[in-house]
């Protein structure tokens, strides 16, 4: 088993990601706290769960809001077919391999180590977005590209937000720009 501590920061305000990520055999698990105020100024604390098979398939997700009842729990056969907490069929996220979490760069890393793209390729995909603090789930359409080693742009095709991300070799952002900063490791 390989285990690794990441922590990221945003870029301004106060916040701040612990992310332990655990991977046995390519399956992918990581346990997360996440510290962040919203654009309107307004305090979360988010702890998630996120589980991969090994093909870097997201099978299990979970958020929880501290000091609040919200909590979402989605699970996932691996080939796009989802469900909610209590079993029930979620035809609206059918065709979805990935999550995205907005409060965290970590659910980049999915798509970057599950696509596998060369230099100069790119690849279309529909993830499960989930919005902090509301907890809200969406479908989302997104573009990954390979710009070279460790060097991804990353397009919300919906919105139109682009950005450059630099990774390391395990595919984990290093700066998200505006949004998130990879802090060192001691």
């Amino acid at each position: 088993m390989n285990e690794q501590h990441v922590a990221w920061a945003p870029w301004s305000g106060p916040g701040h990601e612990h992310l332990v990520l655990r991977e046995v055999s390519s399956a992918l698990t990581a346990h997360s706290s996440v510290e962040g105020v919203t654009d309107e100024g307004r305090p979360f604390s988010l702890r998630y769960f996120l589980r991969t098979d090994s093909a870097c398939r997201v099978r299990e997700v979970e958020l929880a809001l501290l000091g609040s009842d919200a909590r979402l729990a989605l699970r996932s056969d691996g080939a796009g077919r989802w469900t909610d907490e209590k079993g029930r069929s979620l035809p609206e996220l059918d065709g979805c391999i990935d999550v995205d979490i907005s409060a965290s760069p970590f659910t980049n890393t999915l798509p970057i180590r599950r696509l596998g793209l060369a230099p100069d390729s790119s690849d279309d995909i529909v993830v499960v977005y989930l919005a902090v603090p509301e907890l809200s789930v969406r479908r989302c359409r997104q573009r990954y590209t390979c710009l070279g080693p460790e060097r991804y742009l990353f397009e919300s095709l919906e919105s139109g937000f682009r950005a450059e991300l630099p990774v390391d070799s395990q595919g984990l952002v290093l700066d998200y720009p505006g949004l998130f900063r990879r802090l060192p490791s001691r």
